[in-house]
C-alpha cells in the first residue's frame, strides 16, 4: 500500500511511518485543546495548518484531514 498523502510504501495503513506519527500527535493533542478552548476537530485542524511552528508532515496531515473530512 501507498501513503494517501506523500505515496510512500505502508505496512497496509493509510499512512507511511512518517505521516502516521504526524496523525497519532493530532489526535492525541486534539483532547487537550477541546478541553482547555472547547473547540471543533475541523477549527483544531485549521489551527494547525496556520500555526507557523507546525512540523511540514503534520501540515501535510491536517490538511488531508480537513480535505476528506475524516474524523
Amino acid at each position: 500500500m501507498k501513503c494517501v498523502i506523500c505515496s510512500r510504501e505502508t505496512d497496509e495503513k493509510s499512512y507511511c511511518e512518517l505521516h502516521a506519527k504526524a496523525y497519532e500527535s493530532i489526535n492525541k493533542k486534539y483532547g487537550e485543546w477541546k478541553k482547555a478552548l472547547e473547540i471543533s476537530w475541523k477549527e483544531y485542524l485549521s489551527e494547525i495548518v496556520k500555526n507557523p511552528l507546525t512540523g511540514e508532515w503534520t501540515k501535510e496531515v491536517a490538511e488531508h484531514l480537513i480535505k476528506s473530512g475524516e474524523k
